[in-house]
């Protein structure tokens, strides 16, 4: 175990001097440096004993953790999971005595089975190293009466599911999630609740650091999710519809202040937590954001105490909804690739990283992805090169927490190999080498496009539909680029329609005949096409008109079309996660100035009772310029 620390640890020290050990340079000063840093006495020296209480994890060898850096710290994190859908389970319209329910009312909310002993150890037994726990800490507080103080018994149980991971042998993240949406006060045009969240967020650290004080440096605090960035202008909670002012700049400045509050709050309460690790969400967790020069870390009162925090979903249509049916391409693994390299400008600067969420999810059936190892191969081969520390998102679909059996074999299979344990003797040569050549080999195998043909779905017909989910996710219809009209909230009546090729169709929801009798905004909506791309190749989709509770809507920009997965034509209406109108969108005429991927303002939508689309389906052409590709509303 030492051995692999001292010489990862020395390569990251050197590195945050300038070394780029991780770059291209001479392999012979590589090679020099390492053999010196191997001499070098450097982190964790033999037999101390950690700091801080609540005992020791079981099979786990006591350290110095006081006298690592992030990066160092980082090598022990290994891999890990995410106790998703259960402590951070929340309701955001609060409906009733909410905050006086029992905490097993909270834990089991969103399906998921009251934690237990023996499942943190299923984590452990899985190759896993490290455990993140989302919570909802606002489930318990009156905090729109202004009382933010949290209730003892769920501090107690957030402690026990704690000292579990601890028995188990795991590394613990504790943080604050979505939390019913609470972060869009932070954007409201009302000052007075701007100032509410703030003092709520001081509350609630100022409560945490001081009940868990006392755990050693394995418990790591983290300041928020993906909330601190964009989304706090985010007008999810009942009580927040005056939501959604912030600017984009202000979004920034206001993500540098709460992670500066967080650190300084959590500093100044003393014990432990003025040297404890600190876990930094980057802006909205997301890496092209957080590489913005609008953002920035935090401050410290003490050095190399702070770890970034991003999330890896890439491309989200196939690691995170049923949309595209495989991943693999030349150009997937070079957007991944890219992305990876450039997050190393953290650990270079002497800042761990750990990517708190990240994994290719289970499809609506509960089967693991085509491709789904191939992805994981190269995202954690990266992920050993650059010294990330990769925290898999679940909800139970992966592990049955209830049954302790993994969705598949080779999902275990392949965390063993991954884990610490399993290249804890390995210099970073070995590792980093290995790396590169499941990298290489992955790469080279990769075809430019897959051939879809054969992937027709359903009867082989083109049919058009509108992909939709309420703001708050409790209303859905067929999201995802396979076309699926089971998956839909009991109540909803659509009308989809088969394409025939080129001509005019008209799609629609009504929502009336659901438990809430509207949609609360939209999250994510979209018109999609089936086989499209099979079956009328370069087509584009024309929007000519959009009802909203039989009311004409206009949208904001125009729309474009382009397609995920090679199968399914697709024009998206409000999509968030897509940053920027990629340069293969296809329009009328070609060119895309004026084009968005949120096209709705789901800001001021409220409660949609139905929604009806009439659109041309024409044959089209591609976007004419990468740049003009880029602009957007």
């Amino acid at each position: 175990m030492r051995k692999r620390l001292k010489k990862i640890a020395a390569v990251m020290s050197l590195m945050t001097m300038g070394l780029s050990l991780f770059g291209c340079g001479d392999k012979k000063d590589d090679t020099e440096s390492t053999e010196k840093a191997k001499t070098e006495d450097v982190s964790a020296s033999e037999n101390v004993t950690t700091e801080g209480g609540n005992g020791g994890a079981s099979g786990q060898d006591t350290l110095d953790l006081e006298a690592m850096s992030s990066t160092e710290f980082a090598v022990y994190l290994g891999n890990g999971y995410n106790l998703g859908n259960t402590m951070e389970a929340t309701d955001s319209t609060r409906p009733g005595d909410f905050i006086n329910n029992p905490v097993s009312y909270f834990e089991t909310l969103w399906g998921q089975p009251e934690t237990t002993q023996e499942m943190l150890d299923d984590m452990k037994a899985a190759g896993l190293d490290t455990v993140r726990i989302p919570v909802a800490w606002h489930n318990v507080m009156d905090f729109t009466n202004g009382n933010y103080t949290i209730r003892e018994d769920y501090l107690a149980r957030v402690k026990e599911i704690i000292d579990y991971a601890y028995n188990a042998g795991l590394y613990v993240v504790v943080n604050d999630h979505w939390d019913s949406g609470w972060w869009g006060l932070f954007g409201s045009a009302d000052e007075k609740n701007r100032e509410a969240a703030m003092e709520q967020y001081i509350s609630m650290w100022e409560q945490l650091s001081e009940y868990y004080k006392d755990y050693d440096y394995r418990l790591i605090f983290e300041g928020g999710n993906e909330e601190i960035g964009d989304r706090l202008n985010d007008i999810d909670a009942t009580w927040n519809k005056d939501g959604g002012k912030l600017s984009k700049d202000e979004c920034y400045q206001k993500a540098n202040e709460i992670n500066q509050t967080f650190v300084d709050t959590v500093r100044k309460s003393g014990g432990n937590n003025a040297k404890r690790f600190l876990l930094i969400p980057g802006y909205g967790t997301d890496i092209t954001q957080t590489l913005d020069s609008r953002w920035h870390m935090p401050t410290d009162t003490v050095e190399g105490k702070l770890l970034l925090s991003v999330h890896y979903y890439t491309p989200w249509n196939y690691c995170g909804s049923s949309g595209s049916s495989t991943w693999g391409t030349k150009k997937n693994y070079e957007e991944m690739n890219s992305l990876m390299e450039k997050l190393s400008v953290y650990p270079e600067k002497g800042y761990g990283v750990i990517i708190g969420e990240c994994g290719v999810l289970p499809t609506s059936g509960g089967e693991m992805k085509p491709n789904w190892l191939l992805w994981y191969k190269n995202f954690f081969a990266n992920c050993d090169i650059y010294g990330y520390v990769p925290l898999l998102w679940d909800t139970g679909n992966m592990l049955k927490k209830d049954t302790h059996k993994w969705i598949d074999d080779g999902v275990k299979e392949f965390l063993i190999e991954n884990s610490y344990e399993k290249q804890k003797d390995k210099s970073y040569e070995e590792i980093k080498a290995a790396a590169e050549k499941v990298m290489a080999e992955g790469l080279e195998a990769a075809p430019e496009t897959f051939d879809t043909s054969h992937l027709i779905a359903g009867d082989g017909k083109a049919i058009g539909w509108i992909m939709w989910t309420s703001e708050d996710w409790s209303i859905s219809y067929s999201v995802g680029d396979t076309y699926d009209p089971d998956a839909a909230t009991f109540g909803i009546k659509a009308t989809d329609v088969e394409v025939t090729g080129e001509g005019t169709y008209t799609i629609s929801l009504d929502f009336t005949g659901t438990e809430p009798g509207a949609s609360n905004s939209s999250a994510f909506s979209a018109i999609g096409i089936s086989n499209g791309e099979v079956l009328f190749p370069g087509y584009i989709i024309v929007i000519k008109e959009i009802l909203i509770n039989g009311e004409p809507y206009n949208i904001r920009g125009r729309n474009y079309t382009s397609s995920d997965d090679g199968l399914c034509t697709r024009s998206n209406l409000y999509n968030a996660w897509v940053k920027e109108v990629p340069s293969e969108a296809r329009t009328q005429g070609g060119g895309t100035t004026g084009c968005s991927p949120t096209l709705i303002d789901v800001s001021t939508l409220g409660n949609v009772s139905t929604v009806e689309i009439t659109f041309e389906y024409l044959p089209g052409e591609q976007g004419i310029s990468t740049n003009d590709a880029n602009s957007k509303n």
